[in-house]
């Protein structure tokens, strides 16, 4: 399927320069929708996974949808301060300033192998962010699959030796 087609650019967003990759026109398309989550769940079902982990907050629309169909759990990776119990947090970089990702501290049990879904890898600090919130609880990561990869910015690079899946590039 050609997923690009159903993906809408918009220039200048959020600020000049930018060219935003808007995934909700893919998203509104069920049978597109559907076939994107079978084709990540294709490269998925051979990796013996446990559970999903997917950051906040389209991380969510590709990754619960991606552990049902694997039938595996689903570990929702959030904003600090957004989550109830007790969490585990980690910062990375931003533009301007840093940012917090956290996990319930339960989330994942040692040994866990776990699949980072997403819809975009860009400079990989979110992702980054997410693989070291999953090991310092001691899950392993069996790899990473997103709907989109904007290639030019080497987010892949900071992935080294987790197995990338993308859809699309860009």
């Amino acid at each position: 399927m050609d997923y690009k087609s159903l993906i809408r650019v918009i220039p200048d967003f959020p600020q000049p320069g930018i060219s935003f990759k808007d995934i909700t026109t893919l998203l509104k398309d069920g049978q597109a929708y559907k076939s994107a989550i079978d084709e990540l769940a294709e490269f998925a079902k051979n990796k013996d996974i446990d559970l999903i982990a997917g950051p906040e907050a389209r991380g969510f629309v590709v990754g619960a949808p991606l552990s049902y169909a694997l039938g595996v759990g689903f570990v929702p990776i959030r904003k600090k301060g957004k989550l109830p119990a007790e969490t585990i947090e980690a910062s990375y970089d931003l533009e301007y300033g840093k940012d917090a990702l956290a996990m319930h501290k339960d989330a994942i049990k040692p040994g866990q192998k776990v699949l980072i879904a997403d819809d975009l890898l860009a400079t990989g600090g979110t992702i980054q962010t997410t693989v070291e919130l999953v090991k310092k609880l001691g899950g392993e990561i069996v790899g990473a699959a997103f709907l989109i990869e904007l290639s030019y910015l080497k987010g892949r690079d900071k992935l080294k030796d987790i197995d990338v899946f993308s859809l699309v590039k860009y």
